[in-house]
C-alpha cells in the first residue's frame, strides 16, 4: 500500500504534572529539539481492512530505517498497517504522559531502562506470557544476560523487549584535524588538557559537548565517577554510600575543571547534542573531538554525501576512545544500557497486532537496525554482528567498542531513580556555571539521595 508522509513534531511540556519524575535524553539520541522533523505515516483511504496499529519513539529515528523497518514489517504482515511517530525523547517522553492518561497512546511505545521504564509501569503489558507461549519457560536466554537483568522488574516480569545495546562513556576524535597539529589520541585528562589549549591556539574547538542536554552530562559524570571506583559510586546511587565521599566530590571536581580549564568548549551550556554539536562533528568535520556513546559509530553507515565524505572519503579516519580521569594509568569503564526496549500499551485495543510488530522488530528489525544501520550492538545472542560495506577503520572502532563492552563494563547507564537523576543533573550544570563548588553539589546530591523513595 502506498503512503504519503505528513511531518509530526510535538512537544507537550504541560504534562509534566500528571506523572512523578521526568526522563531526559539519552542515546545514542536524542535530547533536545533537533532541527529536523519527523515523519509519520498516514494511511491513504481504503486502508480500513488492515489492522492499524501506531509506533511511537525517539530511536530508531526518521528517515530510511524507519522507511526500511515499516516496508519490511509489512511485507510480513500485509494485514497490519503500522504507522510511525518519531519525536526527540524529551517531547516523546511528554507525550505519552499526556497520551496515557487519555487513553489515546500509541499502540508500541519506545521504553529506556531506569526511570523511564519504572515510571510508565502501569501502562506497560505484561510480555512475560507473549514471549513464554512463543519461544518457551528459557526465552531470556536468547537475549544478553546483563540486559534481561535491566528489564526484570520488582516482580519478576518483564514489561519491556530490547531492541539492541549501547554503551556509554566514549569519545571520539577526527584524527584529520588531529594529525593536522602533531595531536594523538588523548588518554587521559593532563592529554586533554594539553590538546584542548593546542586546539584552542589554532582557532578549533577543543572536545565537544553539547551541555544543555542533561543526558550527556549524566554519561560523562558517571564515565568520571566510575573510572575513580565505578563500586562506591553504584552504591551511592543505590542510597548504600554517600555522594559526600571523597572519591565522588573528585569526580564532581573533575566535571567541573573540564569547563573552568578549557577542556570543554566555550558556550557548551547553550548547545544540544542532537543535532547542534554532532553535525559539527559527523555533517561537518569541522570540530575535532566530541564525547558521544557507542551508537554514533553508526555514523559510518550514513550515506548523505556529507556525512560519507567526512567519515569515508580517502582522507578520513577516526578513533574512538577512553579517557583516564584520574590518572591512574586505566581506561574509564562503559556503562551499559538496554537504548531502546519496546512496550507494549496496556490499553490497547490491538494487543495481538502489537506483540506481532514486537516480535517482529526484536529479531528481523533488530538485524536491519543493527547489521544495516549500526544503531546498535546486538542485544540477542544468536544475532551475529555483520554491518553491511563498514569500512575498515570503521570495523576498528566498532571492534573497539565491543571489546569494552565484553570486558570493561562499570554497570547500568540509566539509573530508576527520577528526583536523584533531577538532582543531579541541577548540580551538574550548577558545577559548569561555576556557582556552586563540588562539596556543596555532593551534599545536595545526597540529600536527594536519602529522600529518593527505592
Amino acid at each position: 500500500m502506498k503512503k504519503r508522509y505528513v511531518c509530526s513534531f510535538i512537544a507537550v511540556s504541560a504534562a509534566a504534572a500528571l506523572f512523578a519524575g521526568c526522563g531526559t535524553a539519552s542515546p545514542g539520541t536524542e535530547a533536545g529539539t533537533p532541527e529536523t522533523t519527523s515523519e509519520q505515516a498516514v494511511p491513504e483511504q481504503g486502508a480500513s481492512e488492515k489492522t492499524v496499529i501506531r509506533f511511537q519513539t525517539w530511536n530508531p529515528g526518521e528517515g530510511d530505517p524507519a522507511k526500511d523497518l515499516e516496508a519490511a514489517f509489512e511485507e510480513a504482515h500485509p494485514d497490519i498497517d503500522v504507522q510511525f511517530v518519531y519525536m526527540p525523547y524529551t517531547d516523546h517522553v511528554e507525550k505519552l504522559k499526556v497520551d496515557l492518561a487519555a487513553g489515546d497512546a500509541a499502540d508500541v511505545y519506545g521504553v529506556q531502562t531506569g526511570a523511564m521504564y519504572k515510571e510508565f509501569r502501569d501502562f506497560e503489558e505484561d510480555l512475560t506470557p507473549y514471549m513464554q507461549k512463543e519461544y518457551g519457560e528459557d526465552w531470556t536466554s536468547a537475549f544478553n544476560e546483563y540486559a534481561m537483568t535491566l528489564l526484570k522488574a520488582e516482580d519478576g516480569k518483564y514489561y519491556g523487549l530490547p531492541l539492541g545495546l549501547t554503551y556509554s562513556g566514549t569519545a571520539w576524535a577526527n584524527m584529520k584535524i588531529m594529525d593536522k597539529y602533531g595531536l594523538g589520541v588523548p588518554a587521559s585528562y593532563d592529554d586533554l588538557l594539553k590538546a584542548s589549549a593546542v586546539l584552542r591556539e589554532n582557532g578549533e574547538y577543543p572536545l565537544a559537548i553539547g551541555a544543555k542536554d542533561d543526558w550527556i552530562n549524566i554519561d560523562t559524570f558517571f564515565n568520571i565517577a566510575t573510572d575513580i571506583n565505578s563500586e562506591k559510586f553504584y552504591a551511592a546511587l543505590e542510597g548504600q554510600a554517600s555522594f559526600t565521599d571523597p572519591e565522588i566530590v573528585q569526580a564532581l571536581q573533575i566535571w567541573q575543571s573540564c569547563f573552568t580549564e578549557g577542556i570543554f568548549q566555550d558556550g557548551a551550556l547553550g548547545v544540544g547534542m542532537y543535532n547542534d554539536t554532532t553535525d559539527m562533528y559527523q555533517k561537518e568535520g569541522s570540530i575535532p573531538m566530541i564525547l558521544n556513546g557507542s551508537w554514533a559509530c553508526g555514523a559510518f553507515t550514513e550515506k548523505d554525501e556529507q556525512t560519507y565524505a567526512v567519515y569515508n572519503s580517502e582522507d578520513s579516519h577516526h578513533e574512538v576512545f577512553l579517557i583516564d580521569w584520574n590518572g591512574d594509568g586505566k581506561r574509564a569503564p562503559v556503562g551499559e544500557a538496554v537504548d531502546v526496549s519496546l512496550a507494549i500499551n496496556s490499553q490497547s485495543p490491538n494487543k495481538d497486532a502489537a506483540w506481532s510488530f514486537v516480535d517482529w522488530m526484536i529479531h528481523d528489525g533488530a538485524e536491519i537496525l543493527v547489521n544495516k544501520y549500526l544503531a546498535y550492538c546486538p542485544a540477542r545472542t544468536d544475532m551475529k554482528l555483520n554491518v553491511e560495506g563498514l569500512s575498515e577503520n570503521g570495523q576498528a572502532c566498532l571492534d573497539y567498542i565491543v571489546e569494552n563492552g565484553a570486558t570493561n563494563v562499570a554497570g547500568y547507564r540509566e539509573m530508576a531513580y527520577p528526583e536523584l537523576k533531577e538532582e543531579i543533573q541541577t548540580e551538574l550544570k550548577e558545577l559548569a556555571i561555576g556557582d556552586i563548588t563540588p562539596e556543596a553539589a555532593a551534599e545536595a546530591i545526597e540529600a536527594a539521595s536519602r529522600a529518593q523513595e527505592r
